[in-house]
């Protein structure tokens, strides 16, 4: 039997348009090679919305025409969930959608594409859209592509068999009773709103009612005039600490915008009686101060205020039960990248704490490295026994995902920090179990092994439990 395939591939003008072209050349090739299919071509790589917008005309005018069996919407880079859900929104809703993202080299340079985190983003917001999405995570020149793309065409992708949880302890559930009574008694500082495209980042007010934690929010402006209210008094000491770690190396007048960002958020902290923040980082802090929040909230979460981008609000609250729950930093990072050699990449732009830094590197400092604006720490997670967990949101409220793994002694894989970590689970079903749950894209990682502890925190709360 022909199945007639749409093909619409999806990049952002801040990764690597090249690779991204290349990656889309290799998948029309792997379409093309597969037997019994015929592709419908939805045009070049699109970028921008209007190109986008085309190219979903084109697979409705196909839709609607001699029909199609599915739609391959290829994230050639990472971007928001607005352009794969754009992409689709002329096509029925029960047509099988593949997200398709192809891995890169772990080159401890740039993250050129991000096509994982990409398609986890997408996988969240079509699986909430109703929409029935398949996933491919997979070079197109791989051995086995026909096979995996047949397999994906033909079922939804499955959630593999999940591995099983400790059972929590007494001394387990007692720890779970204090993260809950922290979480409960906490308020969680927003700055501005979450970007679009970024949904797992939205907090409803029924999540942190759950939690029995307050939101209270101001907008990106409140930052900026702090920022600028700065003085030298206050700049002065932490200029001192970053030039430690290598800042005379760049810009300095957007460190010092950086470190006025810091010193407005930690203001905000104090002033607001914040146990942690979620901040709008971008574009703003781009266009406004022509600096990079990273190393601003690295030094706020090395100071004992957890920090996460993207005003990710849940992402702020997981760090804070996984740092009640161990006594240890936490680091919310994306998922982006799977290896052969079972292990995964956990990676942000450079806003870890740098207390979490591998003891036998010094902690660095570079540019961001899509927007090329300071100011970032750079290194890779010291290596240990982590816990993995996510609460975010679903169709029917809150629940918690849990895993856990070993940071292995490897290389940085990318620019920034991030951690290379072999995970409990096989890092192949660990991928599939995101895609096929629709999972956030932000997980907290923290060292030690408090599983139990987290379990137990989530029967007090009486919410399920994905087991990573």
């Amino acid at each position: 039997m022909t199945r007639r395939v749409g093909l619409v591939a999806l990049g952002r003008s801040t990764f690597d348009l090249e690779v991204a072209a290349a990656t889309t050349a290799a998948v029309r090739a792997a379409l093309g090679d597969a037997p019994d299919l015929t592709v419908v071509d939805a045009g070049e790589l699109a970028v921008e919305r209007p190109d986008v917008d085309s190219a979903a005309a084109v697979l409705a005018d196909a839709a609607g025409g001699d029909g199609l069996d599915a739609a391959v919407v290829l994230q050639a880079t990472f971007t928001d969930s607005t352009l794969p859900a754009a992409a689709v929104a002329g096509l029925p809703v029960d047509l099988p959608i593949v997200l398709w993202g192809a891995p890169e080299p772990r080159t401890g340079g740039r993250l050129t594409m991000n096509a994982l985190c990409g398609i986890n983003l997408a996988a969240y917001r079509l699986r909430a859209d109703g929409r029935d999405v398949r996933a491919l995570y997979l070079d197109p020149s791989a051995a086995d592509v026909g096979a995996r793309l047949a397999a994906a065409l033909a079922a939804p992708t499955a959630r593999p068999a999940p591995r099983p949880l400790p059972a929590p302890s007494a001394e387990d559930r007692v720890r779970a009773d204090a993260v809950r009574a922290r979480v409960g008694g906490m308020t969680v500082g927003r700055v501005g709103h979450h970007p679009d495209g970024f949904d797992p980042c939205a907090a409803g007010e029924g999540d942190l009612a759950t939690l029995g934690t307050t939101l209270d929010h101001v907008e990106v402006d409140a930052m900026f005039d702090g920022a600028r209210a700065a003085t030298e008094d206050e700049l002065a000491p932490l200029r001192t600490i970053v030039m430690e770690r290598g800042a005379a190396a760049v810009d300095a007048d957007g460190v010092d915008a950086t470190l006025r960002l810091h010193v407005a958020l930690r203001r905000l902290v104090e002033d607001r009686g914040w146990s942690a923040v979620a901040t709008r980082c971008w574009p703003e802090c781009f266009t406004e101060m022509d600096a990079a929040a990273c190393a601003a909230q690295g030094m706020l979460a090395e100071a004992g205020t957890p920090a996460t981008c993207e005003a990710d609000v849940l992402g702020a609250v997981t760090a804070v039960a996984l740092e009640a729950a161990s006594g240890r930093r936490a680091f919310v990072a994306d998922l982006v990248d799977a290896a052969a050699d079972g292990t995964v990449a956990f990676w942000h732009c450079g806003q870890a704490a740098p207390d979490l830094a591998h003891p036998d590197e010094p902690v660095t400092s570079t540019v961001h490295p899509n927007r090329r604006r300071p100011l970032l720490h750079e290194f890779r997670l010291r290596p240990g026994r982590i816990t993995i967990a996510r609460l975010g949101h679903h169709a029917d409220g809150l629940r918690l995902a849990v895993g856990g793994g070993e940071i292995v002694d490897a290389p940085r894989p990318f620019a920034g920090t991030a951690a290379v970590v072999r995970p409990d689970t096989p890092a192949d079903e660990l991928v599939a179990t995101v895609l096929a749950e629709g999972l956030d894209h932000h997980y907290g990682l923290v060292h030690g092994d408090v599983r139990g502890v987290l379990v137990a925190f989530a029967e007090r709360l009486g919410i399920p439990v994905v087991a990573l």
